[in-house]
C-alpha cells in the first residue's frame, strides 16, 4: 500500500480564507490532515512539497463527452480522463451518445468494461433515455443499476409522453433524469444564437425557446412524477426563470451551466468560426447575465463543461457544415477563477462549492472532502501563476476552444485519484 504527503498547501475555508494544509495518505484514503506538519515524513513512499498552491478536493464534472466507442478519432477514455486529471477532475460522468449507443444492459456493460480497462480517474457513465437516443422506446431502466442516470443528450426528447414515461420509470428505479433540452420543430436548421451576430453573418439562428420551452414543459412533468430532472448546459435568460420557478414550486429540478457560456456571448464571436460552435450556442448579453445571475442565487446548482472534443478538420468547415461542440475540461477551473474569483464577482469558496460539492450532494455521490478516512482524491491549483493556454499542451485528443490563447491563473499543478498521483504539472 502506498503512501504519500502533500504538504505546505493551502485550503480555502468555508468562510473564504486560506489556512495551511498538510495531507498524508496511505492507499487510497486520507489518513491525516493537519495544519502543521506533525507526521512522520521518514516511512512515506513519497513526499510532494506544493509551495503554497491551493489544495482542494478532486472536482467533479457531470457532462463530458469520451467519444469511445465510435469516435475515437475524437477522444478515447484514456485521453479523456487523462485531460480530465490535468483539469482537476477526480470524477465524471460521461454521456452515452456513443456508436453503439449503451441503451441494452450488455451495451452498458462494455463500455464500463473500458472504463474499468482505461480510465484514470472515476468515469460515471450515462445510459439513455430511449432507443439509440432517438426513438420513443424506453430503455430497460431497471436492469441497468450501474447507469450514472439516463439522458439522450445531443437530442432532446421530442414527445412530451415519452417524457413522461420515461420520468415515471426513473422515479421508480431511483435514478435521475438529465436532459438536454431541444425542440426540434423551433430549430429550422438554426447553428448559432438567433440574436445579433447570426444577422451580420448570414446565418440561421436558433431561437431562445427552442431551449427554454422544453424546460418548462419538463419542470410541469418532473412535477407531475416526483422525478430528480436535471438540465444539462442551460443557455438562457428564459430557462433560468422556469428553473427557477419550478424550485420555488418544490420540484426536485437542478441545473448546470457551462463555463464558456458564463465567460461568452454571441458578441464574443469574431467571424463565421466554428471555434465557437457549440449546442446550445452562446446567447445574447443578457442571457449571460442571466445565467451568472442564476448560478450566484443558487438557481443553478453546479459548473459543468460539456466537454465536447472533435477533430481540428471537423472544425475547420464554419458554422455551416461543422459540428457543435468545444473541449474545456482542461481549462474549466482556471477560465472560472480568472473571469470570476481574480475579479471579486464570486468568492473562491463558493467556485469550489459549484465545482467540487454540489455535483456530489445533488447526484448523492462520495463527498468531496479533505478529510481523515475520506478518498484520496485530491486536486492542487496555482492561483499565482500566469499561464496562457496553449493547444500544444492538451491531453485531450482535441484543441478546440475559444479560450486558446487566453491568459489564466489556476491551472491545475496536481491530480490525486485513489491515492495515485495521475497528474502532475511539468
Amino acid at each position: 500500500m502506498m503512501s504519500l504527503i502533500i504538504t505546505n498547501g493551502k485550503q480555502v475555508t468555508k468562510d473564504n480564507q486560506l489556512v495551511d494544509i498538510h495531507l498524508k495518505i496511505d492507499g487510497q484514503k486520507i489518513v491525516a490532515v493537519s495544519a502543521q506538519l506533525d507526521f512522520d515524513v521518514a516511512d512515506t513512499d513519497q513526499v510532494i512539497d506544493v509551495a503554497g498552491k491551493l489544495v482542494t478536493p478532486g472536482l467533479t464534472d457531470v457532462h463530458v463527452h469520451f467519444r469511445q466507442p465510435g469516435f475515437e478519432d475524437k477522444e478515447t477514455i484514456l485521453t479523456g480522463s487523462q485531460a480530465a486529471a490535468r483539469g482537476g477532475f477526480a470524477r465524471v460522468a460521461a454521456m452515452p451518445n456513443l456508436n453503439p449507443a449503451p441503451d441494452t444492459p450488455e451495451k452498458l456493460t462494455a463500455i464500463q468494461s473500458l472504463i474499468d480497462q482505461d480510465a484514470v480517474v472515476e468515469v460515471l457513465q450515462y445510459a439513455p433515455i430511449t432507443g439509440n437516443l432517438k426513438s420513443d422506446d424506453l430503455v430497460d431502466m431497471e436492469h441497468m443499476p450501474e447507469a450514472f442516470a439516463f439522458t439522450n443528450d445531443g437530442f432532446g426528447v421530442q414527445t412530451a409522453g415519452t417524457m413522461y414515461l420515461a420520468m415515471k420509470e426513473a422515479a421508480r428505479v431511483g435514478k435521475p433524469i438529465v436532459a438536454h433540452t431541444e425542440d426540434e420543430s423551433l430549430l429550422f436548421g438554426g447553428v448559432m444564437h438567433e440574436g445579433i451576430k447570426n444577422k451580420e453573418l448570414g446565418l440561421p439562428g436558433i431561437l431562445n425557446a427552442t431551449e427554454s420551452s422544453q424546460i418548462a414543459r419538463d419542470i410541469h412533468l418532473a412535477e407531475e412524477t416526483g422525478v430528480h430532472y436535471h438540465v444539462c448546459h442551460v443557455s438562457t435568460k428564459a430557462s433560468v426563470a422556469a428553473i427557477r420557478d419550478g424550485k420555488a414550486r418544490g420540484v426536485h429540478v437542478t441545473a448546470e451551466v457551462a463555463p464558456h457560456h458564463l465567460i461568452l456571448n454571441e458578441l464574443d464571436i469574431p467571424s463565421d468560426d466554428a471555434t465557437y460552435k457549440m449546442n446550445p450556442p452562446l446567447r445574447g448579453e443578457e442571457d449571460q447575465a442571466a445565467l451568472l445571475e442564476g448560478l450566484l442565487d443558487g438557481t443553478l446548482d453546479m459548473v459543468a463543461t460539456d466537454h465536447a472534443p472533435h477533430t481540428s478538420a471537423e472544425k475547420a468547415n464554419g458554422f455551416m457544415h461543422s459540428p457543435f461542440g468545444i473541449v474545456g475540461i482542461e481549462t474549466a477551473f482556471a477560465v472560472m477563477y480568472t473571469n470570476f474569483v481574480k475579479t471579486g464577482i464570486m468568492s473562491l469558496a463558493f467556485l469550489l462549492e459549484k465545482m467540487a460539492t454540489a455535483p456530489t450532494e445533488v447526484f448523492g455521490l462520495t463527498p468531496a472532502k479533505l478529510a481523515v478516512d475520506s478518498p484520496a482524491n485530491i486536486a492542487v491549483f496555482d492561483l499565482d501563476q500566469a499561464y496562457t493556454i496553449d493547444p500544444a499542451d492538451y491531453l485531450s485528443k482535441s484543441q478546440v476552444t475559444p479560450f486558446n490563447g487566453e491568459e489564466v491563473y489556476g491551472m491545475c499543478a496536481l491530480t490525486v485519484f485513489q491515492g495515485e498521483v495521475v497528474y502532475e504539472q511539468k
